[in-house]
């Protein structure tokens, strides 16, 4: 009788080369970028029309979303994204999640710098195309762009960011993590599900707040197409904030909760 593999027999995978230039020949190297590149515009799209639609029905009790409505949309969203194009580019859709990923050797500098890359065009383009078809509300609804809120400071605004991006993506390292899938053969299809409700839980906690960025890329892309003085005054929170908490959260499932820090 075949003995049933533990994560204790398994072996944690050679770390990726910092400067893996083998990708650069690689088809399955650029089918990654256009996966990431479709996904976040997809993402943008959905994701900026849900905040649009809110804000233009806010004064209507029975016509608009609330908070709980727009952590679903983007909760939601990156459950289904992550689903589709996880085994093609591991389904990060944020560079948050990509720098992460990066620190614990996931994957290489250039894989990160070019997801970074074509994450932030496909959000900036997904939120474009809310803006064409939006142009009557999304001037006046704020376009969607991250901001931090009257009544909060930056420090606080900073501070969600930090940890909310921290619970993303200590979420997706711990959700991806080999070893789990030697111990549950079904951990790879929950793996989505469990970022997605990471996602929808921290926007439930800090929309107030910030309006949630905790991907950059989603900041950058609907201030861009914004483009006004509100939408960049605060916008170095979005990047600040978010790769710092990718940070802790790297450094925290490395040395602490990896059995292959030791």
């Amino acid at each position: 009788m075949a003995r049933e593999v533990s994560a204790k027999d398994y072996q944690d995978p050679a770390p990726v080369p910092i400067l893996h230039v083998v990708e650069l020949s690689q088809w399955s190297f650029y089918r990654a970028l256009i996966a990431e590149f479709i996904a976040t515009l997809l993402f943008l799209y959905v994701s900026v029309l849900t905040v649009i639609g809110y804000k233009s029905h806010v004064k209507d009790a029975c016509g608009g979303l609330d908070h709980l409505g727009i952590a679903w949309a983007f909760g939601g969203m990156i459950f289904i994204l992550a689903y589709c194009i996880g085994d093609i580019s591991y389904g990060h859709i944020n560079p948050a999640v990509t720098f992460g990923s990066l620190l614990v050797r996931k994957v290489s500098l250039i894989r990160a710098v070019m997801y970074m890359v074509v994450q932030c065009l496909g959000a900036i383009i997904g939120a474009g195309i809310v803006q064409a078809f939006q142009m009557g509300v999304y001037e006046s609804n704020g376009g969607g762009a991250n901001t931090v809120s009257l009544g909060y400071s930056k420090g606080a605004g900073l501070g969600a960011e930090i940890i909310g991006t921290f619970v993303l993506v200590y979420t997706v390292l711990s959700a991806t993590d080999p070893k789990r899938a030697a111990k549950n053969s079904i951990a790879p299809v929950l793996a989505p599900l469990s970022i997605g409700f990471a996602v929808f839980m921290v926007h439930l906690a800090t929309i107030p707040i910030t309006g949630t960025g905790i991907n950059p890329a989603r900041s950058f892309g609907a201030a861009v197409i914004y483009n006004k003085a509100a939408a960049w005054d605060d916008h170095w929170i979005f990047w600040v904030g978010p790769f710092i908490g990718a940070t802790i959260a790297a450094l925290y499932h490395r040395f602490v909760m990896s059995a292959g820090a030791a």
